[in-house]
Order: C-alpha cells, then sequence, then structure tokens
C-alpha cells in the first residue's frame, strides 16, 4: 500500500528587504533534500520600496502548482506584524501565523494619513487563529544583525518540522554566505530555543 502525502503549503510574507527570499530558498532546499516535489513561487509587489512581499512554499509527494489559495495555507511565517493580518484569509482552519511581533510603518501611516492598527496579534487570536507571536528583531539583534530576522524565523518553523539539527544546519550552510554563517546560525538557535 502506497501512502500519498498530502501537499503542504506555506506563505513567508513580509516587507521588501527582510528577507523572506533567502527563508523561501533555505525551506525549499531543506524539503527537496527530503526527497519531496517542492513548487516555489515569489511574488513581489513593490519590494524596493518596502512594499508587501509574498512567496508561497508547496510541498508534497505530487505538487501541480506553487500558487496557494485561499484557506489553503497551513503556515503563514510572516516577517512583520500587519503584513500577517493582511494575508489570514489564506490561513487553513487549523492553521497557525507564526509572526515576528516587529512594526514597520506602511505609506500611509509615514504619510501621516492612517495609524498602526493597535492589539493585531489579539485580534487574530480572537478569530481562532493559532497566533505564535515573537520579537525576532531583539534575537536576530542579539545574535549579531537585525537582518538575520529570517533565521530567527526559520529556527521558530523548525519547532513544526520532524527535521533534524543537522539538515536545517545543512540547508542554511548551502543558503548563506560563509562569512555571515555564524551569526545566522546563532539567530536559527535563538528562534528554535525560545
Amino acid at each position: 500500500m502506497v501512502i500519498i502525502m498530502e501537499t503542504k503549503s506555506i506563505m513567508i510574507v513580509g516587507v521588501g528587504g527582510q528577507g523572506t527570499l533567502l527563508a523561501s530558498k533555505l525551506l525549499g532546499r531543506l524539503l527537496l533534500g527530503r526527497g519531496y516535489d517542492v513548487k516555489v513561487s515569489e511574488v513581489h509587489g513593490m519590494s524596493q520600496r518596502g512594499g508587501s512581499v509574498v512567496t508561497y512554499v508547496r510541498w508534497g509527494d505530487r505538487v501541480f502548482s506553487p500558487i496557494i489559495d485561499k484557506g489553503q495555507a497551513d503556515c503563514i511565517l510572516s516577517f512583520e506584524l500587519l503584513e500577517a493580518t493582511r494575508y489570514t484569509e489564506y490561513l487553513r482552519p487549523d492553521g497557525r501565523i507564526i509572526v515576528n511581533s516587529q512594526q514597520i510603518n506602511p505609506m500611509p501611516v509615514i504619510a501621516g494619513t492612517a495609524s498602526y492598527p493597535e492589539n493585531l496579534v489579539q485580534k487574530m487570536e480572537e478569530t481562532g487563529i493559532h497566533v505564535d507571536a515573537l520579537d525576532a528583531l531583539s534575537l536576530a539583534e542579539e545574535a549579531g544583525s537585525s537582518k538575520a530576522v529570517n533565521l530567527v524565523l526559520m529556527g521558530r518553523l523548525s519547532r513544526h518540522f520532524d527535521f533534524t539539527e543537522e539538515e536545517w544546519m545543512e540547508a542554511i550552510e548551502h543558503s548563506v554566505p560563509p562569512k555571515f554563517l555564524e551569526m545566522n546560525k546563532k539567530a536559527f538557535a535563538s528562534g528554535a530555543s525560545c
């Protein structure tokens, strides 16, 4: 009897420049290493101006499309708080959002025509969403660089996979430039253990 693995889906969302694309490539490499069929699709917004950036990662025995439809994401990995709320309709009813509590003001807030919404984690939880919020920016800075938020979040995501630490480390080593490797490993470990 052959057991077919259901296709799994993760949306990685954030603001341009936060390292969402590196995170999706690292995750894709990890899943390929396990022998899954993997599809990664990058949807760029105005990423160079701090706009929204979305990446889809889908894996299973056979994946036919890289696109995640509404209600289909098993997990949303969000690099910024407001970005998490923008995509909640894509989450499955039993899905989870892992979110960096960092707030990056969008252009309307910067221009003074809007205010950054308050209590976003609480509002998501009130709708029944499983929210795992952490201050990934502070953990990244403790590891050596604010740019390591992506590895902190990948560490937190690793808690929901059955991959070994060695598998994660190998994917990181193939995804990160050598001169930043130790700092990124430290950032990953802080996300995995906090």
